[in-house]
């Protein structure tokens, strides 16, 4: 089994870099058939964001009067490029996550083909979030020049952050993908989990507004870590710890391989349940 599917990372970047025009491929596919007969087309992947800043906004800054200190003359504008960045690196891992369980079930066809790399499928829909990541981030500068009047120059070492935010998440889509094919329950779950992992992440209040016995169980969650990081990144000019950063990177990848070995060594199982 293990000679069939190696688990090797090595085996992991390899795979990835022999199929990167067939992963180019479908990604674009998947992005141009999502928006395919839409009046408005790719616009919609500027439009749901910027919509759903604008209500989280009036919810967590007019409702409950959350500030972030620092920008408090930036009034609302200001929370909301904050919120609006936070939310941009948690899609990379929300987006792919949700629909993690349900990618090989989805798409059985490919689990009949012998020679298709169905490793790939987690990175496809990579791929297409990392897409609208970008859009989502063009229109945060914009905003961000409008209400701040300037973006540092800390902000071109944002692949810092995201990568290791990528390369985690990538792991958990593996595991997740394996796992939904045995258990088509975890389809049903994985949404609670990742809203329950959405108001427990710094993104709509500051990490000072938890109380201190809360606080260091609060940031071991790693997407907190990365989200503060950008924000160092993007908003105060700032460099990241280099010890965090690190721990990101190590951890991100770790993850990363041991979702992917977990996926190769169960993959051969997966046409005996479809």
């Amino acid at each position: 089994m293990t000679a069939k599917h190696p688990v090797m990372p090595g085996e992991m970047f390899g795979s990835l870099w022999r199929h990167r025009d067939l992963i180019l491929q479908l990604a674009r596919q998947e992005i141009v058939g999502r928006y395919r007969g839409s009046l408005l087309g790719m616009g919609w992947s500027l439009i749901t964001p910027v919509m759903m800043l604008l209500i989280y906004t009036f919810v967590f800054s007019v409702v409950f009067g959350a500030r972030w200190s620092g920008l408090e003359q930036g009034g609302r504008a200001a929370f909301a490029i904050v919120l609006f960045l936070g939310m941009a690196v948690f899609s990379i891992f929300s987006e792919v996550v949700v629909r993690a369980p349900t990618l090989i079930v989805s798409n059985a066809n490919y689990v009949k083909r012998v020679v298709f790399p169905l490793e790939i499928l987690p990175v496809v829909q990579m791929a297409n979030v990392l897409f609208h990541f970008a859009v989502s981030l063009l229109a945060w500068v914009v905003a961000a020049l409008w209400v701040l009047g300037r973006i540092p120059m800390t902000a071109l070492a944002l692949p810092l952050v995201v990568v290791p935010v990528m390369a985690g998440t990538l792991g958990v889509s593996w595991l997740l993908a394996s796992l939904g094919v045995y258990l088509r329950d975890l389809g049903q779950s994985i949404g609670l989990l990742v809203t329950a992992a959405l108001f427990l992440t710094p993104i709509f209040y500051p990490v000072e507004a938890i109380p201190e016995q809360f606080r260091s169980l609060m940031m071991l969650n790693p997407l907190a870590h990365g989200i503060e990081q950008a924000r160092l990144l993007m908003i105060t000019g700032r460099i990241p710890d280099a010890g965090a950063l690190g721990l990101s990177w190590a951890l991100g990848f770790l993850v990363m391989w041991i979702g992917f070995a977990w996926f190769q060594k169960t993959r051969p199982g997966f046409a005996d349940v479809l």
